[in-house]
């Protein structure tokens, strides 16, 4: 059974930081691109980084420089780092991945930045 489960939100004033982790089961990981999304209230789902199986990465413009997104294939598992964060980055955040011809998601994680 595929799963995607987040954790490492929370509530954190403007210029902190956060990791978001996403451990996954029911995938040959190593093998799968993985991303990261999020969603505020009101708003439809955004994309906001992705890793490759390679390691390859690309981000929304809005996140360069302040976010990172990684993956520990021994644990089946991506990350996302996210520094210098501001309230227009609270959102639920969720990973995702494509395995068998569909679309995998979490649960999500809220983040929450204060001004």
């Amino acid at each position: 059974q595929v799963r995607l489960m987040e954790r490492g939100g929370g509530s954190v004033q403007a210029g902190g930081s956060l990791r978001l982790s996403c451990a996954t089961t029911g995938i040959a990981f190593k093998f799968a691109s993985m991303a990261w999304y999020r969603q505020a209230p009101g708003n439809q789902r955004e994309w906001v980084a992705n890793i490759t199986s390679s390691g390859a990465t690309d981000y929304t413009d809005s996140v360069k420089g302040r976010f990172t997104i990684s993956r520990d294939n021994a644990w089946s598992t991506v990350f996302l780092q996210m520094s210098s964060l501001r309230p227009e980055d609270t959102a639920r955040y969720y990973c995702s991945t494509n395995w068998r011809q569909r679309t995998w998601w979490g649960q999500g994680t809220q983040v929450t930045v204060s001004p």
